[in-house]
């Protein structure tokens, strides 16, 4: 009867996959870049009326920022799900490095282009189809599920830790499945637990009224100079951090953590492949570098300043700018961290450095040994006939927080994407195959979810 399920479900994915594939195209020609503040209202009712297509009530709940859509499938048997997911998309640019339009979906070799095609998109439609095949196989989604799919992801979710805390009734399920998932270099199901934090800053210098020749260069203050020397202080001549404090609420990884981190098999000639670099930073390798995302991380992620157009200008900049996250990992605060890089720069004699908080998030994790971790990894194995790779906790950041911890409850990953997927890159991807297996997945795992819970009542 198993096996009869996941084949039954496989065939209600495949005959409705043009759907699926059709409103995928629809949703990624809808541009939302909530940096930029491109496309979000639109976008959001585009999303409640998906929902809608699908049977499920929705609808706005607004917010300081962007919308969050809510929709609902109430269940007649107990139990209840809450699937995140999240509309808005990073900014497209560079655009000359895309092969085709990016709002755009483009069909090439089996995979389908489009900014925002993997990071989130493609997950919010397989989702939808998810749910429609396990409704057309049982004649019902079994338990209630709840999808909330909010529009301020890419800026670091600065109000939905408030949201879930107002709303947690409304949200208030068993278990979640998260935004992300996938697929491994080798095409192994991957299944996250936890995400790190993140602490994002703006830093601002100005030296001068205005930019000036350079040959005054001896006598008047440059600020990229300036700004660069700050950002120098932030770390010691080994690459460590060296903001006081910095690691004073820091958690170290659990011997469970470390114990899947020394079973997930060595990736390193593949993301050297796909980096095109020949080693990792401080030469890390194998468990050393699995390892290493225990360890934060102060990352330059822009800088500005003086002339940047073709040929030469001999300026003295009199203004510079640079962006820069800081990744956490359990117990760190963004904005407690944010006061201490203040505190630093100042004590370094840099208090003319503008620093501004641009949001953040604290790092969170499920225990590898609940139950729904246990059915997510049986699901997978049955669907990918390969044995699934657990990450207690990956590179990246997420609102996790507020669901592991409000909410209270256990979260895992199912999804489209791969390691070639280009998120947040110009020609961002999914491959179809991957959109099949990682909806299959889902599916089996609400269905299996559903029937366990029918079971034991």
């Amino acid at each position: 009867m198993d096996g009869e399920l996941r084949t039954q479900l496989m065939k209600a994915i495949d005959r409705n996959l043009e759907r699926s594939l059709s409103e995928l195209s629809e949703l990624v020609g809808q541009p939302s870049i909530s940096s930029q503040g491109v496309g979000m209202d639109a976008a959001a009712e585009l999303v409640a009326d998906l929902l809608r297509r699908h049977d499920l009530s929705s609808r706005l709940i607004e917010t300081p920022s962007y919308p969050v859509v809510y929709g609902e499938w109430k269940g007649g048997r107990p139990g209840s799900l809450v699937l995140y997911n999240h509309y808005d998309v990073q900014p497209a640019d560079p655009l000359d490095l895309w092969n085709s339009p990016p709002f755009e979906v483009t069909r090439v070799d089996g995979k389908l282009v489009g900014r925002g095609i993997a990071d989130d998109k493609g997950h919010i439609i397989s989702r939808l189809a998810a749910l429609d095949a396990v409704r057309e196989v049982l004649g019902d989604l079994p338990c209630t599920v709840k999808l909330m799919i909010e529009g301020g992801e890419e800026i670091s979710s600065p109000h939905i830790p408030e949201f879930v805390q107002e709303h947690r009734d409304l949200l208030a399920a068993d278990a979640c499945i998260w935004e992300t998932g996938g697929v491994d270099f080798s095409g192994r199901p991957v299944i996250t637990l936890g995400m790190r934090g993140i602490c994002y800053l703006q830093y601002d210098v100005r030296t001068m009224s205005r930019d000036a020749h350079s040959g005054m260069a001896h006598l008047l203050p440059n600020a990229a100079w300036r700004l660069v020397q700050a950002l120098g202080t932030l770390k010691d001549p080994e690459g460590h951090i060296a903001v006081e404090g910095f690691f004073d609420d820091a958690l170290k990884p659990t011997e469970r953590d470390l114990q899947l981190i020394s079973e997930l098999p060595n990736a390193d000639e593949d993301m050297y492949a796909s980096y095109g670099i020949s080693e990792f930073i401080n030469g890390l390798s194998g468990d050393a570098a699995e390892r290493a995302v225990y360890s934060p991380t102060a990352n330059i992620a822009g800088f500005s300043s003086g002339y940047q157009g073709a040929g030469a200008k001999t300026v003295i900049p009199s203004s510079a700018m640079a962006k820069m996250d800081f990744r956490l990992i359990p117990d760190q605060d963004p904005e407690d961290i944010y006061r201490k890089v203040c505190s630093h720069l100042e004590r370094e004699g840099f208090g003319d450095v503008e620093v501004t908080y641009l949001g953040g998030e604290r790092a969170a994790a499920t225990d590898p040994d609940e139950p729904w971790v246990r059915l997510a990894i049986e699901t997978a194995r049955e669907v990918y006939g390969k044995e699934p790779i657990v990450w207690p906790m990956i590179g990246g950041s997420g609102p996790m927080h507020p669901f592991r911890h409000t909410l209270g409850v256990p979260i895992v990953t199912s999804g489209v994407g791969d390691p070639e997927t280009l998120i947040h890159a110009p020609n961002e991807n999914i491959r179809i195959e991957n959109f099949v297996l990682g909806t299959l997945h889902t599916a089996l795992l609400v269905a299996r979810y559903a029937q366990g819970r029918a079971a034991a009542t």
